[in-house]
């Protein structure tokens, strides 16, 4: 449990640990995560539900209500219904993505897995991807790593790598930028 309370922190933190023991008690961790998850992804595709997560102005029970036919709408049911109901009648549905990310932390600090995501200029091949992989985990002491890919052809080239706290900013824009810096101080 240590290691699970350095993970996450503070109110959400608690939520998210509580959820997570819960779960894990009750078998349905992958259930639990695939539905915080397609909660996570209503959230932002619609400004009506953000609005309705994240501001005061609705009471307690004006949440629960408009979450529990928002949920059963979208088939979430169970442990993970309940919960973000539960969260929605204490009025800190405003934490619930905060809520989902600590959950998933400890969900991958549980099944030994690490997160990465990496900024290239251009679509990566199959064999570069496969090598990033490799090398990933040998930085992230042989867990292995889920490599979320995003294009951003304004890096010029190289590529950003983010693997829990860690950022590494090998792009090309970076290091122009650098040079024109030093260029800039030495004229």
């Amino acid at each position: 449990m240590a290691q699970e309370e350095t993970i996450v922190s503070g109110m959400a933190g608690r939520y998210a640990q509580a959820l997570f023991a819960l779960a894990q008690e009750r078998g349905a961790l992958d259930q639990v995560a695939k539905d915080l998850a397609a909660f996570d992804a209503m959230i932002a595709e619609s400004a009506d539900l953000a609005r309705l997560v994240r501001s005061p102005v609705f009471s307690a029970e004006e949440q629960t209500r408009a979450l529990g036919a928002v949920l059963a709408k979208a088939g979430i049911a169970g442990l993970a219904a309940n919960f973000l109901k539960l969260v929605a009648g204490k009025r800190r549905l405003f934490a619930a993505q905060d809520m989902i990310r600590g959950f998933n932390a400890l969900l991958d600090v549980a099944r030994g897995v690490a997160r990465a995501d990496v900024t290239v200029a251009e679509p990566l091949a199959d064999a570069h991807l496969n090598a990033l992989r490799e090398a990933l985990k040998e930085v992230s002491g042989g867990r292995s790593v889920d490599v979320n890919v995003k294009v951003d052809p304004s890096i010029i080239g190289g590529l950003v790598v983010k693997l829990g706290s860690r950022m590494v900013d090998g792009s090309l824009r970076t290091k122009l930028n650098s040079i024109r810096t030093r260029m800039k101080e030495v004229g």
